[in-house]
């Protein structure tokens, strides 16, 4: 107030027109000037108050609201004013006591209902919180930012449908509001509901088209859908609009490796964790993609720091069972996995890990039962075949038909195959549905009444079962397991005219495979360069034949080792089966053409990587599957010269015993 201005000019009025300005000191001068005459007025207190609150200075305001409330003890906006400035100091309990105070003497006031609400937040009483939003919203049903606030409630609280309800109330009133869009899509994405989700996120980028997280949520849908190209552009325009984005960062790691790109996985949580040290999903993120490239023990580390931050973390116990099951440590593995299951008894990675951990323990019949969970895994959905018939139990069926089909890869159906002529043997009409490579080879098979190529349709049948469960069905143990040196053939014409081609190769006739299939979990790390089969280079007396197909059979053979490729010729494994019964030897990384080799009993070694699948059981080299395969392992992930080293010394022992035999 300048020194021109009258007395008659120092009123509340006057202190106010400074104060909704802005201009607080020329307010508080006012606002002394009239207590200086009238120390008792209420008002003039508690505006003082409000810009004392407004500059920061909590205890001089809290000092003003009490004398304020001393002087109307009955004026609720005073309650809740002391209330602010105690939450500001940090005395929550008393604030709240304050803010109760003030809805005492005005049970309406929408403002006391949302601080409430907010302070229960702060409090983890989401009843109390929730409480509080509905009163202020039966006050005030139009209220959005307060119906915004109890849609994100009802999310944390896991009460979807309820959530849906306040968000869509929220988008009649603000449709324009691009958070509650893509708030909204959050929950539809919780509830598998991925179409609608998808416009609810690409709505909110509409609205805002520097929306970083809603890019950042649409990544993680797309990425779900398996659309990872989508997914990565919106990924990396998230990072791209908001450099210190932990999540988005994280999202785009899990793609990264999803798409064999560890690496770069790698590179997005060493980011994220250098935004936000402490990000736990981050951590599990970076153990992921060490696990990919074979960093076994870097993982630990980091699934074990995750676990540092939340011992019960059952996506953490998994991933750390899951790895220990990679190292060897089934014991371990099984205690983590059943910790996880402890804490979340419907896991289904947990249990299927579970079952991967006990299987490769030799604990068959449980670990049977617990690989059944990954008909409920995520991944394995879209491969249900939604029959309506009942599923086989392994009980007698009368005259009934019995669909029995492949579920997993090649090299699983020629190891479960083998369990199908007993299944017919015992009077019951079997239908075969199998891979259609493989059909020319189990068309042989005892007993079946028909087969079917997968994808072909499928006749009439009341019962069905997967081969990959049949063990289960079984009761099949390490001991029943059946001991059949084979139990596969090939065509015996074939056969013959594939032993007049090899009969021209001079020495030890050995059929190599170095690849399995590139899209499956892992391949990176049981698959060889055939650039390192260096080390077989030279071989006197063996010469070797491609088994390999696929991309991976372009690979040129390193200098010295000369490969015999017939491949052309192998148009299925009818083919392949003919051209292994003419061979000595199979040697091959774990694929079907290890299991073909082993069905057929010819002598097989197989080249297995370190974090071995638990079919190969622990501590031993030889196989109860097949009594014709004999192992060879990697001392350390990705050690793979030690084998074939290994492999060198044993094939020059077998190729002079094999000379030794035809010079007698």
């Amino acid at each position: 107030m300048s020194a021109e201005e009258s007395p008659g000019s120092v009123s509340v009025e006057a202190g106010l027109a400074y104060h909704r300005a802005g201009r607080l000191p020329q307010a508080e001068t006012i606002y002394r000037q009239i207590l200086a005459s009238e120390p008792d007025r209420a008002d003039c207190i508690f505006l003082l108050g409000i810009a004392s609150l407004q500059a920061g200075h909590h205890d001089r305001a809290l000092d003003l609201f009490i004398r304020a409330v001393n002087l109307q003890p009955r004026n609720s906006f005073y309650h809740s004013s002391k209330a602010a400035a105690l939450h500001g100091l940090g005395r929550r309990d008393e604030a709240i006591a304050s803010y109760r105070e003030a809805l005492l003497h005005k049970p309406d006031n929408l403002d006391v209902h949302i601080q409430l609400a907010n302070l229960m937040s702060e409090c983890g009483d989401l009843t109390s919180e929730e409480a509080h939003y509905r009163l202020a919203l039966r006050y005030a049903p139009d209220h959005v930012d307060a119906r915004f606030k109890l849609a994100n409630l009802l999310v944390r609280r896991k009460q979807f449908d309820d959530a849906i309800s306040e968000f869509r109330q929220v988008l009649r009133h603000r449709p324009n509001l691009a958070e509650a869009h893509l708030n909204l899509g959050a929950v539809l994405f919780e509830l598998t509901a991925f179409e609608e989700c998808e416009r609810c996120y690409r709505e909110a980028l509409r609205l805002d088209p520097a929306y970083a997280e809603a890019y950042c949520n649409l990544g993680g849908l797309l990425t779900k859908l398996g659309r990872l190209d989508e997914a990565e552009v919106n990924l990396r325009e998230a990072c791209k609009l908001n450099s210190s984005f932990p999540e988005a960062l994280n999202n785009l790691s899990e793609l990264l490796r999803l798409r064999e790109r560890p690496e770069e996985a790698e590179a997005c949580c060493r980011e994220a964790l250098r935004l936000r040290p402490d990000d736990v999903q981050a951590q599990l993120n970076l153990g992921n993609a060490l696990r990919e490239q074979g960093r076994f023990h870097e993982a630990e580390f980091c699934y074990r720091a995750a676990l540092d931050h939340n011992a019960a973390r059952p996506k953490a116990l998994n991933n750390l069972g899951a790895l220990l099951l990679d190292l060897g440590r089934p014991d371990e593995a099984i205690r983590s996995l059943r910790m996880a299951l402890s804490q979340r008894p419907d896991y289904p990675d947990a249990h299927f890990n579970l079952g991967g951990a006990l299987l490769l323990d030799g604990q068959l019949d449980e670990g049977w039962r617990e690989y059944e969970w990954r008909w409920k895994q995520d991944r394995k959905k879209s491969q249900l075949r939604g029959f309506r018939q009942p599923l086989w139990d392994g009980a007698d069926i009368g005259d009934r038909v019995l669909l029995l089909h492949a579920e997993q890869g090649l090299g699983d159906t020629l190891q479960f195959c083998r369990f199908v002529p007993a299944i017919a043997a015992a009077g019951r009409r079997v239908v075969l549905e199998v891979q259609r490579p493989l059909v020319p080879l189990l068309t042989g098979l005892p007993g079946i009444e028909s087969i079917v190529a997968l994808g072909d349709p499928l006749p009439s049948f009341d019962l069905y079962c997967s081969l990959m469960s049949l063990p289960r069905v079984l009761g099949i143990t390490l001991e029943t397991i059946p001991q059949q040196a084979s139990y596969l053939r090939a065509d015996p014409q074939r056969a013959a005219a594939w032993r007049q081609r090899v009969e021209q190769l001079d020495g030890l006739r050995v059929g190599l495979a170095w690849a399995g299939n590139q899209t499956m979990s892992g391949d990176r790390r049981r698959s060889i360069p055939l650039a390192q089969f260096s080390e077989l280079a030279d071989l006197p007396e063996v010469s070797f034949v491609s088994l390999q197909k696929g991309a991976a059979a372009s690979q040129s053979p390193p200098p010295g080792l000369s490969l015999h490729d017939w491949t052309e010729d192998l148009h299925d494994f009818g083919e392949t089966a003919a051209l292994v019964e003419a061979l000595d030897l199979v040697i091959s990384v774990d694929t079907a053409a290890a299991h073909l080799a082993g069905a057929l009993g010819r002598p097989v070694w197989l080249l297995n990587r370190f974090d071995r699948c638990w079919r190969w059981l622990l501590n031993r080299d030889d196989s109860p599957w097949y009594p014709s395969l004999r192992q060879f392992r990697q001392p350390q992930p990705g050690d793979w010269g030690s084998v074939l080293r290994d492999v060198r010394a044993e094939l020059e022992k077998s190729a002079l015993e094999h000379r030794a035999l035809l010079d007698r």
